[in-house]
């Protein structure tokens, strides 16, 4: 599971994506747009238009699978409860929850994180230039769960944490929401498909743009 409000969906959320599916050789990646986040204010266009463009993005990669999950269910949409649904859905498979280096430093504010192991296991993707320096709760929760070998995965349904190098991509939807309402161009941050949808709908103040 890789989770997120996709606010855009741009191509550093899609190279890490493939990155992870690549090196631990995984069969389906679900990417599961967030409905109502809790630790960030309401995205900028609405859930329809999120799921579209990530539907978007993912077409041609048949390892990706959107997952609307989280826009089904009201209330903010925290990680836990979705792994409980997948782990209902999925009794007998291996979870993995894929998370960026920023969002696992900060796990100890997310709603019962210390549940999460019990559903998944958690691959925390980080670029090779940025060593985490972690502290305090988060360092005791994971001493002893921390394994560097893909195979330890396949071992246990959940339970583990792997800390996995990505392509370093510096492209963020913020960045991307910014340049847009500038009147700058979206070209080659986003697929080309999102691009024309963000144009077509005149998302993100980007109407009427013609590059």
């Amino acid at each position: 599971m890789f989770g997120g409000t996709f606010d855009p969906v741009h191509n550093a959320h899609l190279r890490v994506a493939l990155d992870i599916v690549e090196a631990g050789a995984l069969e389906q990646l679900h990417l599961v747009p967030c409905h109502v986040p809790p630790h960030r204010g309401d995205p900028e266009v609405t859930a329809a238009q999120r799921l579209a463009m990530l539907e978007l993005a993912a077409r041609g990669e048949l390892r990706f699978r959107v997952d609307d999950r989280e826009l089904r269910r009201d209330g903010p949409s925290y990680t836990v409860d979705t792994l409980q649904t997948l782990r209902r859905d999925f009794p007998g498979d291996h979870l993995c929850l894929l998370l960026g280096s920023d969002s696992f430093v900060s796990l100890p504010r997310w709603d019962r994180w210390q549940e999460l192991a019990v559903y998944a296991h958690i691959v925390v993707m980080q670029r090779p230039d940025h060593p985490l320096k972690l502290s305090g709760p988060l360092t005791d929760w994971l001493h002893g769960r921390e394994t560097a070998d893909w195979a330890a995965l396949r071992d246990e349904p959940a339970g583990r944490v792997l800390f996995q190098d990505v392509t370093p991509m510096a492209v963020s939807a913020t960045d991307i929401r910014a340049r847009l309402a500038a009147g700058r161009s979206g070209r080659y941050l986003l697929p080309d498909a999102v691009w024309d949808y963000i144009r077509d709908n005149t998302l993100y103040g980007a109407g009427g743009y013609a590059g």
